[in-house]
């Protein structure tokens, strides 16, 4: 079955509720700390030893079939967790409402990889000081989740980093409307999860199970108690912060 096309924001907002998760327990706010972070990356990255524990899978692989993503364009995101004093915050971006594709959706910096990149990491940061000007040497990388697969057709390596609280922002305006932060600690609690669904005719399961005609999707709707604004994360960096969860829940 061919891939849906993006879904529209304002279509995802309407979608309706399926499923909400709070009977899922949050991940513990000592583990989110930055040190408890370093060492839980670290575990994972040694999960290929012989006798390891540490071994751990993704909840979602993405939204092409498997025969489709062997033709996926590479790509990497920033996942960047601010080290603020009340916590770390998770980044996010705003992509401009002009953008041709995925426009006004909430997203992480990122982008294809270039020819001189020289792996995945390079191409996430270069990606991320171009878009938001956060300068590579307040970024410390943790390591890389799986692959992830979108409708557009990119390959997408996670890459998360702790993000010194000095970083300052400076976006391009052609492709970032906004940045903001979103506390990780509200991330992390399935609580705020959402599993909408949203059926059409073209549509194909971007969750295993959905059935025909249903495209099945991550949300989790945050509103800025300073600012008093709502934004609607959603589709595939929602996908990825559950990825994220489930990492640190294992």
């Amino acid at each position: 079955m061919t891939a849906p096309g993006p879904l529209p924001t304002t279509q995802a907002e309407q979608a309706p509720v399926l499923e909400r998760h709070g009977h899922l327990p949050a991940v513990p706010p000592r583990r989110l700390q930055p040190q408890a972070l370093r060492e839980t990356f670290a575990r994972w990255r040694g999960a290929g030893a012989p006798g390891s524990a540490a071994a751990w899978l993704p909840e979602h692989a993405g939204d092409l079939a498997a025969h489709e993503r062997r033709a996926a364009r590479q790509a990497s995101v920033l996942v960047p967790l601010v080290l603020r004093e009340q916590g770390p915050q998770l980044l996010l971006t705003r992509r401009d409402a002009r953008l041709s594709v995925h426009a006004g959706q909430i997203s992480f910096p990122g982008g294809g990889r270039d020819p001189g990149d020289r792996d995945a990491v390079h191409t996430a940061l270069r990606e991320a000081e171009e878009e938001i000007g956060l300068d590579p040497a307040l970024a410390e990388t943790l390591g890389c989740m799986p692959l992830y697969t979108t409708v557009t057709g990119f390959a997408v390596t996670p890459v998360v980093a702790l993000v010194d609280a000095r970083a300052r922002w400076r976006l391009q305006q052609s492709e970032v409307a906004e940045v903001f932060e979103v506390p990780l600690e509200f991330l992390m609690d399935p609580r705020h999860h959402e599993l909408r669904g949203w059926d059409s005719p073209e549509a194909a399961a971007a969750v295993p199970g959905a059935g025909p005609g249903r495209r099945v999707f991550f949300a989790m709707p945050w509103q800025d108690a300073h600012s008093g604004r709502s934004y609607f994360i959603w589709g595939a960096t929602a996908a990825m912060i559950r990825n994220l969860y489930r990492l640190l829940i294992a």
